[in-house]
């Protein structure tokens, strides 16, 4: 087998400033980047004295990594030196916490169908881990401390179950309101034995304020002035095919999606950023190392394949680097790159 031939090439230049609206959100299938996007963002956004907060609702918090310090649960200044806020959001520990928190309890409902067996909403209500987390997301949002939030969102899939929610609101509000005229006969009979009028009144309340919240931040993201929902992905077909899936239902939802980042493509860096490179830079050798060659043909033909998915999108290219992308140094090199 062919070593793996590398080349050297010479400090990139710190990037500063984004050229993105207030609010920039990474989303795609997992493990294909977005936290190191969001995290490369952020930076280079707060660089130019942007009172910037980067979030992750991904469960599997590698933020904290990317950046190389201990991010919290609620958002905190990171940085001393640049207006950098970040946070990590636990879905788990905020459900329960307010209407976009519910944690399944669905207070008189349960009573009404009978008891837990009975209760189809019982336990985790499907999507209430997302929906908590957006809740989060919706205050931080409204916050005055941040004049831009970055997103490093959950995978495809969990993104979706959040945007669908709304109908999913309306259908148990639907049904919840169905019941309750069907059996207030019964209830009247039976005294309050299966919880009062106050008790429905409030649950009708939590999820319709459930509903109106995650409609704010649906009309947020349909709002390309103030949003920019970026798509992350790989240079495979498999990834080609998530991304596909994942605009196809973006745009069913009316949310537009600007920018399409396809990240570790084995491209020498100076081909894609016009800047000076680090001093210790080292790229693919196509030339002489057949790993390198074979494996950026795959590439081309998934870039090749993914011509019409490009087109009317903003494309930007981030190359494979040697190490892992983690403190400083390499963000600016993934930030110069989405720039």
């Amino acid at each position: 087998m062919s070593e793996l031939d590398v080349e050297t090439v010479e400090e990139i230049d710190a990037p500063t400033g984004v050229d993105a609206p207030d609010y920039v959100l990474y989303g795609g299938k997992g493990g294909v980047g977005k936290t190191t996007c969001a995290a490369a963002t952020a930076l280079a956004s707060a660089r130019d004295g942007t009172a910037t907060l980067v979030v992750s609702t991904d469960p599997a918090h590698s933020l904290s990594d990317t950046l190389g310090t201990e991010i919290p649960a609620e958002p905190a200044r990171i940085r001393e030196d640049l207006p950098l806020y970040a946070a990590e959001i636990d879905p788990e520990a905020a459900v329960g916490e307010g209407p976009l928190g519910m944690d399944g309890d669905l207070g008189g409902l349960e009573q009404l169908l009978g008891g837990e067996d009975a209760n189809p909403l019982a336990g985790s209500m499907p999507g209430s881990d997302e929906a908590a987390a957006m809740r989060l997301l919706l205050q931080y949002m409204d916050d005055d401390r941040f004049e831009r939030v970055v997103v490093d969102t959950a995978p495809t899939g969990h993104t979706l179950r959040l945007l669908e929610l709304p109908e999913a609101m309306d259908s148990m509000l639907g049904k919840l309101l169905t019941l309750k005229d069907r059996m207030s006969g019964m209830l009247e009979g039976l005294g309050g034995m299966f919880g009062d009028d106050a008790d429905q009144e409030e649950m009708e309340r939590d999820l319709q304020a459930m509903r109106e919240q995650i409609e704010q931040l649906r009309a947020v993201l349909r709002d390309p002035e103030k949003t920019d929902f970026r798509v992350v992905m790989v240079p495979e077909e498999l990834s080609v095919m998530e991304s596909e899936r994942l605009l196809d239902r973006l745009e069913a939802f009316g949310i537009p999606a600007g920018t399409l980042v396809v990240n570790r493509v084995l491209q020498d860096l100076d081909s894609v950023v016009d800047a000076e490179l680090p001093g210790d830079y080292v790229g693919p050798n196509h030339d002489d190392c057949e790993f390198c060659a074979r494996r950026w043909s795959v590439q081309q033909d998934a870039l090749a394949r993914s011509q019409d998915l490009f087109r009317g999108h903003e494309v930007r290219r981030v190359p494979l680097l040697a190490e892992e992308v983690q403190g400083e140094e390499l963000l600016e090199v993934v930030a110069a790159c989405l720039d």
